[in-house]
């Protein structure tokens, strides 16, 4: 007979039905791994992007500088991560959980100011329990 603590997870709620690893949402592209550009923006463990935070503040074509004004993805993924990371060592409260701003030009056409964005910042385990970083819309999670 098995005590309260000698049940595994398993026997509570039974095997597992489906899972969805985080290598398989960068693989799907539901995730942005920009783990590269974050080490050098300061961070140590690896970052992604939610996609709709990366078509939101950082996606930009060359047709969008022709349109709006003239910027790059390169420049607008290094402001996302240096906020993130400033966030992050300026933090006064403990947590997984960081909310941070930034200001950049809205993806939309016509657009030639930038406006301010909220994103949200979440530290948690990676595939193998490992520290990860992802950056996503307000609304996600």
């Amino acid at each position: 007979m098995k005590t309260k603590s000698s049940e595994s997870i398993v026997d509570v709620f039974g095997p597992v039905v489906s899972s969805y690893s985080r290598a398989q949402a960068i693989d799907d592209g539901v995730l942005v791994d920009v783990t590269s550009t974050a080490r050098e923006a300061g961070f140590k463990w690896p970052a992604a992007l939610t996609r709709a935070a990366w078509y939101d503040c950082v996606a930009w074509t060359d047709g969008d500088s022709r349109s709006q004004v003239h910027q790059d993805e390169a420049g607008r993924l290094w402001d996302v991560l240096f906020m993130a990371y400033y966030a992050i060592r300026t933090a006064t409260t403990p947590g997984d959980r960081l909310s941070f701003s930034l200001y950049r030009v809205p993806r939309d056409g016509h657009s030639i100011e930038d406006e301010e964005v909220s994103l949200k910042l979440i530290a948690g385990p990676g595939d193998a329990g490992e520290p990860v970083v992802t950056i996503m819309l307000p609304n996600e999670d």
